[in-house]
């Protein structure tokens, strides 16, 4: 089973996806293609997605059951003992370089310690 989710991509390539697997929802894409098609489609999907985001999953012979890819998520599948689970950003990965900083305001030091 591959399931393949495409997000803010351009509709050639959903037309392109339709050739092998069924959309069943606006950008989700569910079959069962082989090993080999299902990796020629991922290349494709990368290659053609633009400023969009794509989510490969799909069966294997795993602990889960299952392995999924990413493209231009920001969310990082990471391995954690075998598992592969996915690593959402940071409050310092999503803010950048102009977040807030860590600990508290001057502001808030006085109030919460009495000194005004």
């Amino acid at each position: 089973m591959t399931v393949i989710v495409l997000t803010n991509c351009p509709p050639g390539l959903r037309g392109f996806l339709t050739r092998w697997l069924l959309e069943i929802s606006a950008g989700v894409f569910i079959g069962n293609p082989s090993a080999r098609i299902r990796d020629l489609l991922w290349e494709e999907v990368q290659q053609y997605a633009g400023d969009g985001r794509a989510l490969l999953a799909h069966t294997t012979n795993n602990e889960q059951g299952f392995s999924f890819h990413t493209h231009d998520h920001s969310w990082r599948p990471v391995d954690h003992e075998g598992l592969t689970l996915l690593r959402r950003p940071g409050a310092q990965e999503s803010a950048g370089a102009g977040g807030m900083k860590k600990g508290w305001s001057k502001v808030s030091k006085r109030r919460r310690f009495g000194k005004g």
